[in-house]
């Protein structure tokens, strides 16, 4: 286990980090490729480790799904990463007006330093390396605070990216929320925050001290339109597959659905269906992840509580049973694993903690609608959401919905899958966060795009200059004709 480091250890990390930076700007492809191999390298070789690290910061969560929502998430922005880079890299030639011409002019992708990631605990590895990959590649240092929700995984971090790293390129730092907020007073080049909302602004504060700019990915209450004409057996299992990942612990989860009243026993039903297939048991299931901590599991039995006191119908699934059990507030579970059942719960109003919050969990709530205006018109009363799910078969429709609303990301007819997409810039808007990253996006994130321009030995703008008369005014007169 590595010693924790003091505040005067990571202040002289990042310093250590700053002046390699500034005296080696230029980072060639070479190096990058070489960085990301060494990561691929790293993740190829220990991944077990790293697997068995996240199951022990959760008690309960299976090695497949972290294979596949951290690793393979990982591999494959490596693999997309490396077969372009060097296309990325290249300075981007623009056109150059008439009136500047011979001159010639670009924009050169340089990297911009030192780069802060604050990671949270949700999807342990992929959350916290996934950025530090992009910023590898864009030419930077990296300096990662990962959560101390995830101490086995972020220790496992520390002591791999040790091993692969040197200090001055990509280091690990330890530490609880007083880390976190050291970390991001530092004067980075860029940081990178995800989390809640609140603790966003805090980090956007801290780091407007340094005129740091961020990325900031902060979920929010991510709304699914169900349509009338969606099939709705269909509708049912990619929500609930949406939802019910890592038990809800999605940023892009699902937060609430809004549903064409009158059909709510038949999105009930379906949703039963779909929990059965995808999870035949709860307790127990390797498949189905335990909440975080007992804190994070007694929140969302406070906010069901509440819910169900204020006058909303809780239906706990079981999906040993043939049908869903109204619950009551005795009888929510014990939370023995920690693995808390899915619930739906019809007749929240936006008093109740369920839709003031984002929920985190496996608690979905159902919003009947008589109109599509309706629903739409309930999205966009609210903060902008990080993801908006829609599902239905009227393309006319869709394109409504997708004029009519503003969000992070959009999947149609499914869940959670654009942010698999390497091509699609993957970010928040207003209090979902800012800045995208993913692909070519992410890479430009962390890059500073210089202008360039080299005048030619025939340029004529000295026909400007002062002292001006009469041929500056016929020059001026044949410039506007050709604007």
């Amino acid at each position: 286990m590595m010693a924790a480091m003091t505040p005067d250890d990571i202040r002289a990390q990042f310093n250590l980090q700053h002046q390699a930076s500034r005296e080696h700007i230029d980072v060639p492809l070479l190096v990058r490729r070489e960085r990301l191999l060494r990561m691929q390298k790293m993740l190829d070789e220990h991944g077990p480790v790293l697997v068995a690290a996240v199951q022990a910061d959760f008690g309960m969560r299976s090695p497949r799904l972290t294979e596949m929502a951290d690793f393979f998430v990982l591999r494959t922005l490596l693999s997309h990463t490396l077969r372009y880079l060097a296309r990325w890299m290249k300075p981007q030639r623009v056109r150059t007006p008439f009136f500047l011409q011979p001159a010639r002019g670009w924009v050169a992708r340089q990297p911009l330093g030192v780069v802060g990631v604050i990671s949270p605990w949700n999807y342990p590895v992929q959350l916290a390396l996934a950025p530090a990959i992009t910023a590898l590649a864009a030419g930077n240092r990296v300096m990662l605070k990962p959560s101390e929700l995830t101490p086995h995984t972020s220790a496992q971090l520390a002591l791999l990216v040790a091993q692969f790293f040197a200090a001055d390129e990509f280091c690990v730092v330890q530490g609880d929320a007083a880390t976190a907020q050291l970390v991001a007073s530092l004067p980075f080049d860029h940081l990178v925050f995800t989390g809640s909302t609140a603790v966003g602004r805090k980090v956007a504060q801290a780091a407007a001290q340094n005129l740091t700019p961020t990325s900031l990915e902060l979920g929010g209450k991510s709304p699914c339109i169900v349509d009338a004409d969606c099939d709705m057996q269909d509708a049912a299992l990619k929500i609930a597959h949406g939802k019910l990942l890592n038990a809800g612990q999605t940023c892009i989860a699902p937060d609430y659905v809004l549903l064409p009243r009158g059909r709510e026993a038949e999105f009930l039903q379906a949703y039963q269906a779909a929990v059965a297939r995808l999870f035949p048991g709860i307790e127990g299931n390797p498949d189905y992840a335990s909440i975080i901590t007992p804190r994070y599991y007694a929140r969302l039995r406070t906010l069901l509580q509440q819910a169900q006191t204020q006058g909303a119908e809780v239906h706990t699934i079981d999906p040993t049973a043939g049908k869903p059990v109204v619950a009551t507030v005795g009888t929510l579970g014990d939370g023995a694993s920690r693995q808390m059942a899915p619930s739906l719960v019809f007749g929240a109003t936006s008093g109740m903690g369920l839709m003031q919050e984002e929920i985190f969990g496996p608690i979905l709530p159902v919003i009947s609608y008589d109109r599509l205006d309706d629903a739409i018109t309930h999205i966009n009363a609210g903060p902008r959401p990080l993801a908006l799910y829609w599902f239905g078969r009227s393309e006319a429709v869709q394109r409504d919905v997708l004029r009519r609303t503003v969000s992070g990301g959009v999947t149609v007819n499914d869940t959670l899958m654009h942010f698999a997409h390497d091509n699609l810039p993957f970010g928040g808007v207003g209090d979902s966060g800012w800045g995208a990253y993913h692909g070519e996006q992410g890479f430009l994130r962390f890059c500073h795009q210089k202008s360039v321009l080299v005048q030619s030995r025939w340029a004529m703008g000295s026909l400007l200059y002062p002292p001006y008369g009469p041929r500056f005014d016929r020059i001026m007169g044949l410039l506007r004709r050709w604007l």
